[in-house]
């Protein structure tokens, strides 16, 4: 949106594939709060669209390369296509554990942030499926949530001793059975099913889950990944490689809709302006030769 009102011919690419197009609810985003992400991207496709310099494509793109003057992408129907400034915005996939049940009840009622579905389930019976110190962030956190909280290890607990303590303080316990399946209907959580045969009923899990690149473009490009497998990138999107940017959670581990508008809304106005310094650049040489 912001390079349409910029003037800027865009294509967007989008193969339709977003990580949270299983979630039933989007929270956290003025104006918004609750919609579906489907209605979400209706609605900002709509009024993208509207700018007569922007056109959608539904493909995906495979592979992409720079050239002297931008880069150059080809989609999986074999069409290429060439631009000046390239924005890559195609998050990231999460992987799921070796669990029956989890990966229908992820993102409904396996739940990754307290901040996009925690008040839905405040107050309700709560578990907490993790271990170590993710599992001791996750209890500190989660506690604010619903004292009617429970700790699945999954398997022996790897906690400290100083972590074990806390979480005792805070009245949570610790359940260390195995989990062999989760007992759901379409992806609504009824329990956790334990190798002992016994089960525990729960409204919802808090769990966060390995991720990877959805794509690798950014690597094929010559982008820098850090530790936690993110594109290295500025505040304005700008990567290593010049011309090239990134939106959405791609690059940072907040994986809110709100965050990923804001961050797509400041690297289109660095691509413009990058674009404008380019433009006066080659005008000014054009004169003085």
């Amino acid at each position: 949106m912001t390079l349409g009102r910029s003037l800027r011919t865009v294509l967007i690419i989008d193969s339709g594939k977003p990580c949270n197009r299983q979630t039933p609810h989007s929270h956290g985003f003025l104006t918004r709060d609750g919609d579906t992400p489907g209605q979400i991207a209706t609605i900002a496709k709509e009024q993208v669209l509207a700018y007569p310099t922007v056109s959608f494509l539904s493909d995906k793109v495979t592979q992409a390369r720079p050239d002297d003057n931008g880069f150059w992408v080809e989609t999986q129907s074999g069409q290429p296509y060439r631009s000046r400034k390239l924005l890559i915005a195609t998050g990231l996939a999460d992987v799921m554990p070796d669990i029956p049940g989890f990966a229908e009840c992820w993102g409904r009622t396996i739940l990754h942030c307290p901040y996009c579905h925690g008040y839905e389930v405040h107050g309700q019976p709560l578990g907490i499926l993790a271990n170590g110190d993710m599992a001791y962030d996750l209890v500190r956190l989660i506690q604010n949530w619903s004292r009617n909280l429970t700790l699945f290890t999954n398997g022996p607990a790897t906690l400290t001793g100083e972590q074990r303590q806390l979480i005792e303080q805070l009245g949570v316990p610790v359940d260390e059975r195995s989990v062999t399946h989760l007992v759901h209907q379409a992806g609504n959580l009824e329990a956790l099913a334990f190798s002992d045969g016994s089960r525990h009923e729960l409204s919802a899990v808090f769990s966060r889950v390995p991720f990877r690149q959805h794509s690798d473009l950014a690597e094929q490009l010559g982008c820098k990944l850090t530790e936690m497998g993110l594109v290295k990138a500025g505040e304005m999107g700008q990567t290593d490689v010049p011309g090239l940017f990134v939106a959405g959670d791609i690059s940072t581990p907040f994986r809110q809709v709100a965050i990923a508008v804001a961050s797509g809304a400041k690297a289109g106005a660095w691509i413009n302006r990058e674009m404008i310094e380019d433009d006066i650049a080659l005008k000014l040489s054009v004169v003085s030769s």
